[in-house]
């Protein structure tokens, strides 16, 4: 019984457990572990993308091919995390949305994988914080707000609650 033993104590999940996280508009933040610079650097008050920093740029904007039901509406890679705001469709047309898991976990955990394995596939020193923060997005003020917040992130980099100066 894996979480409930002694040597192995029960976490409690960070997820609502009144929601199903299938549709609806999230505002996703994914960390780097221990917060290291593996993204890229602000430099001059812009983002200067590493290789890896770049792909991960790309997975992201190829989110929607590789599940239909998801529109990634805005991002921001940073050097040491990413923000974004993911709409998920239940009406897409023949979409099957995952049961097991949620819709939205199926999408981070695939979007944390593509880039693990391509930091692997080029030798690149990288790794994830453990879970990621999600928040359910309740109108469009609240919507308008986050993405405002996610627009201005590099230019408020240095007040940032995951700045963290260059090592």
């Amino acid at each position: 019984m894996r979480g409930h033993g002694l040597y192995f104590p029960s976490r409690k999940s960070p997820r609502a457990d009144f929601h199903d996280y299938s549709g609806g508009d999230y505002f996703i933040t994914i960390c780097t572990k221990n917060k290291s610079h593996y993204f890229g650097e602000i430099t001059n008050g812009q983002m200067r993308l590493s290789p890896l920093g770049e792909f991960t740029t790309n997975a992201i904007d190829s989110l929607h091919s590789h599940y239909p039901y998801a529109e990634v509406r805005v991002s921001i890679v940073m050097p040491n995390h990413l923000h974004m705001i993911i709409h998920i469709d239940t009406e897409e047309k023949n979409t099957r949305l995952p049961k097991q898991r949620t819709a939205l976990s199926v999408i981070v955990g695939g979007l944390k994988q593509s880039i693990t394995c391509f930091a692997k596939r080029n030798n690149l020193m990288f790794g994830w914080q453990g879970r990621y923060h999600d928040h359910i997005i309740r109108g469009v003020q609240e919507g308008n707000r986050i993405e405002e917040y996610i627009l201005n992130n590099v230019a408020r980099w240095a007040d940032d609650c995951f700045y963290s100066p260059v090592p």
